[in-house]
């Protein structure tokens, strides 16, 4: 599955942004789908993730009430809706699919990344 992930930019802190991240190649329904993301001289870390209907999500603490995984599968794609942004939200966020793993050992296929950056 090839995964084009989009909706990055530069976001003042409290604000917000949506990512898209579109599948194409197969089924997307077999999919489970998750964000990561990785800060400036960190490790890429876990997000969220849902599985294949979207009815089963998790998240990372530091994110966990604010921001949302969803997923449309008549259109192939997930999102990944953060509010109340902070600067420590800033990274190259990538979004993942897998058809075993929904979580934070997840990836089995990766999209490039989108550049979130959140202003103080």
């Amino acid at each position: 599955v090839q995964l084009q992930a989009s909706g990055g930019g530069l976001v003042q802190a409290g604000g917000s942004l949506r990512l898209s991240c579109a599948a194409s190649g197969r089924t997307f329904t077999n999919y489970n789908m998750g964000w990561f993301r990785q800060a400036p001289g960190k490790e890429r870390e876990f997000v969220a993730a849902g599985n294949w209907n979207g009815y089963s999500t998790t998240y990372a603490d530091s994110v966990k009430d604010r921001f949302t995984i969803s997923r449309d599968n008549a259109e192939n794609t997930v999102y990944l809706q953060m509010n109340s942004l902070k600067p420590e939200d800033t990274a190259v966020y990538y979004c993942a699919a897998d058809q075993r793993r929904a979580g934070p050992n997840m990836g089995a296929y990766w999209g490039q990344g989108t550049l979130v950056t959140v202003s103080s």
